[in-house]
């Protein structure tokens, strides 16, 4: 049950960090209970205050709630790895960025990084709900531009995400039941960090 999953995916940090992150996970198995357009815009509000590079904020998203046709479109555009699982979140999310400057049109070299702030900000808000969001970049960019209609020279598709509520596991199928009962892991901070 979602209750055990959570106890099994809580990172058992080196160091005390927030419960939040050590709380927060990529789910896959997600619960019928929905998400409403006002959850939704509470996430998204919360993304719109991360950092960004000359305050850009170059992040942009579009979703669709479980149950829409949208959902479906955006769906047909997932990775065959990740549609069997993902059809049980209760909203896709397209995460886009503005790869020019606003301000001049020239390159932003800082886009991704801006949205992966972004993101950060939506899960971890997320995660205060007891809502899960899973990232993906397992789907088809040229698919997923037609989709939504995008212009070749404006925005650039970073990711998608799954979100809603834990549901069983167990009615994932293989191997995503064994990757939900896995506990995480991350490498020592002395395999990434190095004091100068």
């Amino acid at each position: 049950m979602s209750t055990d999953i959570k106890a099994l995916k809580e990172a058992h940090t080196e160091h005390a960090v927030h419960d939040l992150i050590r709380q927060r996970f990529s789910a896959r198995g997600f619960s019928d209970r929905p998400l409403s357009s006002e959850t939704m815009n509470t996430l998204f509000e919360a993304a719109a205050w991360a950092p960004s590079s000359m305050n850009e904020q170059p992040w942009r998203y579009r979703y669709a709630l479980r149950g829409t046709p949208a959902f479906e479109e955006l769906w047909n555009c997932l990775a065959i790895g990740n549609q069997p699982w993902a059809k049980g979140a209760a909203a896709l999310v397209v995460c886009l960025g503005r790869t020019n400057l606003q301000r001049n049109g020239q390159p932003n070299h800082y886009w991704l990084h801006d949205v992966g702030l972004a993101n950060a900000n939506l899960l971890i808000q997320a995660a205060s709900m007891d809502i899960y969001g899973h990232l993906m970049g397992g789907f088809d960019h040229d698919k997923a531009k037609a989709t939504l209609g995008l212009s070749e020279l404006a925005e650039e598709v970073a990711c998608f995400i799954a979100l809603g509520h834990l549901g069983d596991a167990e009615q994932l199928v293989e191997p995503f039941k064994t990757r939900e009962h896995t506990a995480r892991v991350r490498r020592a901070l002395s395999e990434t960090v190095t004091a100068l």
